[in-house]
């Protein structure tokens, strides 16, 4: 079972809020008792904004949160006073949020700072009053705008993870094991296909307090660009890393035919994938010995590689040498 806690997908409806009458009032004092138009601006409606949260992984609190509706604006009044904007509704979201109309599937905005704001649904705007409208010919108009219809709209936010580092290969390639070793990270390890249901990121250090994200996702298995396996649910969530590892397990009957088989899927889902730095690691590496070693590497694919064993803690300090430098290279390139 994938974890309940893990959510990257929920479709929302969102209603902002109307924007505020103008006010039509006229000045009456008693030394003044046909004063001029002095009615205020309505105020704004109350905005839908996404808000990045660094502190958030997952968009589980708002799996139940189907309608979110802002606050109307207040309507104007006299001595020219502005009605108060609607209050804003703030949805916080995780790094890596992308927000699309349900509708025309248009990408509006994808939030991957910390703190950084984004306008999902604009409130309307307040109405002018009828100071706005007097004239040389016109003194007193008695009219004033109403404020503009909020909006209403369904909107789907999808997370995709961001990490420096995304693990790709079939189920029980290592990946989870790997994770475990050189992170704090606690991913289920099992022996069966598709322990991992939900991904998983690890924090790795590196030398001189250095540090880089891992992320585990869901194995791939053949076909997955067209959903089969966990499919698409996969796919979308490496399209964020900086760079891909792919994992092989030594014991494959054919390690580069295997590596080409994942990497069509990358192909097929999203071709713009393969532009990203690889690194090949031969999992499950206690199992060789020296020879088989060097007869495997003379029929490796051409991207750089490492055999590593997580169990017996073999190769970990190499890999992470080579995804430091591959990882620098991308940042200078």
């Amino acid at each position: 079972m994938g974890s309940p806690n893990f959510v990257d997908y929920v479709k929302i409806n969102c209603r902002s809020g109307k924007g505020g009458a103008g006010s039509a009032h006229f000045l009456r004092t008693r030394s003044n008792p046909r004063g001029g138009p002095d009615g205020g601006d309505g105020g704004r409606g109350g905005h839908i904004i996404l808000k990045g949260n660094e502190q958030l992984w997952t968009l589980l609190h708002l799996k139940y949160t189907k309608h979110v509706k802002a606050e109307n604006g207040h309507p104007g009044s006299d001595s020219l006073k502005t009605g108060a904007s609607g209050k804003d509704v703030i949805l916080d979201v995780p790094l890596g949020t992308i927000a699309k109309n349900a509708e025309t599937e248009e990408v509006q905005c994808e939030i991957t700072e910390n703190g950084q704001t984004h306008i999902l649904v604009p409130g309307g705007r307040g109405g002018l009053g009828n100071d706005h409208f007097k004239s040389p010919t016109n003194r007193a108009p008695k009219y004033a705008q109403p404020g503009e219809p909020g909006r209403e709209e369904w909107h789907i936010l999808e997370l995709k993870l961001l990490a420096d580092v995304g693990l790709v290969g079939f189920p029980n390639a290592g990946k989870s094991t790997l994770l475990s070793v050189i992170s704090a990270a606690k991913p289920e390890i099992a022996d069966y296909p598709f322990t991992t249901l939900t991904p998983n990121l690890g924090f790795v250090r590196y030398r001189d307090d250095k540090s880089f994200v891992v992320a585990d996702i869901p194995g791939i298995i053949e076909n997955a660009h067209q959903g089969k396996g966990l499919g698409l649910r996969f796919l979308r969530h490496i399209e964020r890393n900086s760079l891909l590892l792919f994992l092989v397990p030594a014991d494959s009957k054919d390690i580069k035919e295997e590596y080409f088989i994942l990497l069509n899927e990358l192909k097929q889902y999203n071709p713009e994938l393969l532009d990203k730095d690889i690194i090949l690691a031969i999992t499950k590496s206690d199992l060789l010995d020296n020879e088989l070693i060097h007869e495997i590497k003379q029929d490796l694919p051409e991207v750089p590689s490492v055999f590593i064993s997580s169990v017996a803690q073999k190769g970990l300090t190499e890999l992470k040498d080579l995804i430091w430098k591959q990882l620098n290279k991308s940042q200078t390139d």
